[in-house]
């Protein structure tokens, strides 16, 4: 049983050593995920809708079942503990709330409720699952964890200095902003340079604000941009490293 479990592990777990079975696993996953979008892309419910999104639940069931059952072999610590600590990891919570949604919309009881809107609109979360089984979106997430701290600071600053710059113009422009939210909409949107222009300053201060706004913001999306590719280039070079270890090998 434990070398049948771990032969499973070896196919599900893209971390492993990749087989022919792993990687076949892994593209038919990629490809019932996307094929789990298709009954979001539409209102109206169908039943050739309907019967897409179960087949794919049922698949995610399974795969979330499979995980759980070699649990052990993940956290790489035999015993009851792996298999109690699964359930609260965070990808199996994000499988969690992609299978529930469609597993309660199956009683009509529910789907009178206004929760079925939000339910529904958890299913996208889906996309998150790609993560794991393909391997430039597992380099991109290395990255993102690796530079965790460079981009911690980088986004505490852009929400300090988004806060500061609400903050005065809803001071000198009471008339402008009805409240701070609208403010707080306002900065965040000449930050990121968008501007829909549907708030705009109506006094000196505002527009001076408005411009230092902008300008901060091609260096809020410069400064990120250059760390996730640094870091990016980073994991290719080890990438390239770990290959070419092995063929030596």
């Amino acid at each position: 049983m434990n070398e049948f479990r771990k032969k499973l592990y070896d196919i599900i777990e893209p971390r492993t050593k990749a087989s022919k079975l792993s990687n076949i696993y892994d593209v038919s996953m990629i490809v019932i995920i996307l094929l789990s979008f298709l009954p979001l892309m539409f209102r109206v419910e169908s039943p050739p809708l309907r019967v897409i999104d179960i087949i794919c639940v049922v698949i995610f069931c399974i795969d979330y079942v499979l995980r759980w059952m070699t649990a052990d072999y993940r956290f790489e610590k035999p015993g009851a503990s792996s298999f109690l600590r699964y359930p609260f990891s965070l990808m199996a919570i994000i499988d969690l709330l992609t299978i529930l949604p469609s597993v309660i919309a199956l009683n009509t009881a529910f789907r009178a409720l206004r929760i079925m809107r939000l339910l529904r609109a958890l299913r996208v979360l889906r996309v998150t699952k790609i993560v794991r089984y393909s391997k430039s979106a597992q380099m991109l997430k290395d990255v993102f964890y690796t530079q965790r701290y460079p981009l911690l600071v980088v986004m505490f600053l852009t929400a300090g200095y988004v806060f500061f710059s609400a903050l005065v113009l809803f001071q000198v422009e009471p008339e402008t902003f009805e409240d701070f939210i609208d403010a707080m909409y306002w900065s965040m949107v000449s930050l990121t340079t968008i501007g829909y222009g549907d708030i705009v300053p109506a006094t000196d201060i505002g527009r001076v604000f408005t411009m230092i706004s902008a300008m901060m913001g091609i260096a809020v999306v410069a400064i990120p941009a250059g760390i996730i590719t640094a870091g990016y280039m980073d994991e290719i070079q080890k990438v390239r490293k770990n290959k070419d270890n092995n063929e030596d090998e």
